[in-house]
């Protein structure tokens, strides 16, 4: 009998050795895919600033495209950016939101109108981004007759950016607990009320995780952009004007790298971009923080 418990003690002391050797190895994957997927943001980042820094300057920033002896401002191209990333995102957000609350708030579970929703939106985040660019230029442009304009540019890319915004905050919405709801019932509260003064702040990170993916999105288009809002650099005085965002004028420069100062052009571009984007990223994370504040 003494044999038997010592081979069994024995066996489970083997098993939890095995255990333990499996979980270092798992946990030791786990950092190291982790480590992998920081490292290659640095080394992008790190590169472009590096090559690009030294060439960026207040008069490379604040001028416009022609001033400049070589053509190197870039202010028209940031203003059309801030444009388009406003106007996009204050069509889609809304949507997108809206979206998502009805398929998590009011639609039946399992419908088959929900179904179809989701298909919708699964497929039109499989949609190549070129084809959103050639339904806007034919659909904007010349149907509705908005021709190259940041109008055009905006409402194309908010329907590239819509499915986005309704899956990831679909899923902060289903993240809420569902106690959260029957309280507020409880107390007497309204769906409407509900969902404004409860579930909506309890899920506004996702919800902002969403808008900074757009943002992203929205950024680092260019093919949508070129079909749509077109390749003027200049400031543009209304939504119905041409112009010209950041990630076209890099694709321009590089179509054109055949001296140097081209190339500390694209370089130097690249990194007005990249600041942009974390600029931006970090404001929309400062936003919702205080408003979780305020909320709570």
């Amino acid at each position: 009998m003494s044999d038997t418990i010592k081979r069994t003690v024995s066996l489970n002391t083997k098993n939890k050795a095995s255990q333990l050797l499996k979980d270092k190895l798992s946990l030791a994957v786990i950092w190291l895919s982790a480590g992998i997927t920081v490292g290659f943001l640095v080394w992008v980042v790190w590169y472009i600033l590096s090559n690009g820094l030294a060439f960026v300057d207040w008069s490379f920033v604040s001028s416009n495209y022609t001033t400049i002896g070589d053509e190197s401002g870039i202010w028209p191209m940031i203003v059309t950016t801030l444009y388009m990333v406003a106007a996009s995102i204050s069509v889609a957000a809304p949507l997108g939101i809206m979206t998502a609350i009805y398929l998590t708030e009011y639609a039946a579970v399992g419908s088959k109108w929900v179904k179809v929703i989701r298909f919708c939106t699964e497929s039109l985040a499989g949609i190549p981004s070129i084809i959103y660019g050639l339904f806007g230029m034919t659909f904007f442009v010349v149907i509705l007759g908005f021709g190259y304009s940041i109008l055009s540019g905006a409402l194309t890319l908010s329907i590239l950016i819509l499915p986005v915004i309704i899956r990831t905050t679909e899923e902060a919405l289903m993240a809420v607990p569902q106690t959260y709801r029957e309280g507020s019932y409880a107390l007497g509260s309204s769906k409407i009320y509900t969902i404004w003064r409860l579930i909506l702040p309890s899920a506004m990170p996702g919800i902002v995780t969403s808008i900074i993916l757009s943002v992203g999105r929205v950024i680092g288009e260019s093919a949508p952009v070129f079909m749509t809002a077109g390749m003027v650099a200049r400031i543009p005085e209304s939504v119905l004007d041409s112009g010209r965002t950041l990630t076209v004028h890099l694709y321009k420069l590089t179509q054109e790298l055949y001296t140097i100062h081209e190339w500390q052009q694209a370089y130097a571009t690249a990194t007005v971009l990249i600041v942009i984007v974390l600029m931006i990223n970090m404001l929309t994370k400062l936003i919702a923080s205080r408003f979780n504040t305020a909320t709570y």
